[in-house]
């Protein structure tokens, strides 16, 4: 009889000892679904040197801008928050988006609702848009973004809005050759990056960085593709972040704004 029992408590604890296994399983399994499928597309970077906005263009318009509807530069982010609240519309994003001659004229490329604005630049010079390789930031007729370097880029008629500067911070999930950790080139530093859920980062630093740390910081979000906008000049707009520069004296400025 005590044998009975005792085989009895045996197979109780086994079985006991075995379910609990295969809970302990099921619950790493889907823990682990959840790590790839939820939170693994972007990383949670907690870097105070930088201020974030996504866009998801499928669900908001991030559009370009640089003259008002009398042909007057826009110049400042103020400027053109006041040109939207007289349409009704309210300015919830806005950055410096790209660099720009001494007539305030984009250089580069900029494209405006599906028209050439200012031709592609393909040539050499210096300063920091003819660091090679340099890029376009562009956002398709089906809102879909991209960033390519200069020389992979098509106009093929569905490009509704593109800017070109340089140089590219990440290419193919890779930081350029050219920029070395510790650089003493420190800027301010503005930019723009595709997310792996295709949403588009925009970034600025608030202290200055230099181009590898700024490109990195890309890079630990999980971008692909990363294109430098501008340096000392960048501002921005971003009030959900208690972040509010309405200065500036810019060329393109690219904003989001409600309806």
């Amino acid at each position: 009889m005590q044998r009975i029992v005792a085989s009895g408590q045996i197979s109780y604890i086994y079985y006991r000892m075995k379910n609990s296994l295969k809970a302990s399983l099921t619950a790493v399994f889907f823990l682990s679904l959840t790590l790839i499928f939820g939170f693994g597309k972007i990383k949670q970077v907690d870097d105070d040197r930088f201020i974030t906005f996504t866009v998801d263009c499928k669900k908001q318009s991030a559009v370009m801008y640089w003259r008002d509807d009398q042909g007057k530069n826009f110049g400042s982010i103020g400027n053109l928050q006041s040109w939207l609240e007289k349409s009704g519309r309210k300015l919830l994003f806005a950055m410096n988006g790209g660099m720009y001659g001494p007539d305030h004229s984009p250089k580069g490329l900029f494209i405006e609702n599906g028209l050439v604005r200012s031709p592609l630049d393909t040539s050499s010079g210096n300063g920091n848009f003819y660091i090679k390789p340099n890029g376009v930031f562009y956002i398709t007729n089906s809102a879909a973004p991209a960033i390519c370097d200069t020389k992979n880029f098509q106009n093929n008629d569905q490009v509704k809005y593109a800017t070109q500067s340089g140089p590219m911070l990440l290419i193919d999930g890779a930081i350029p050759a050219t920029f070395k950790p510790g650089s003493t080139n420190l800027n301010i530093r503005n930019g723009v990056g595709i997310l792996p859920d295709n949403r588009v980062v925009f970034a600025i630093s608030k202290t200055a960085v230099n181009f590898y740390d700024f490109a990195n910081y890309f890079k630990s979000m999980g971008c692909k593709n990363a294109l430098y906008l501008d340096g000392f000049v960048s501002r921005a707009y971003i009030p959900e972040k208690k972040w509010t520069q309405t200065d500036g004296d810019f060329g393109v400025i690219i904003a989001v704004a409600d309806k």
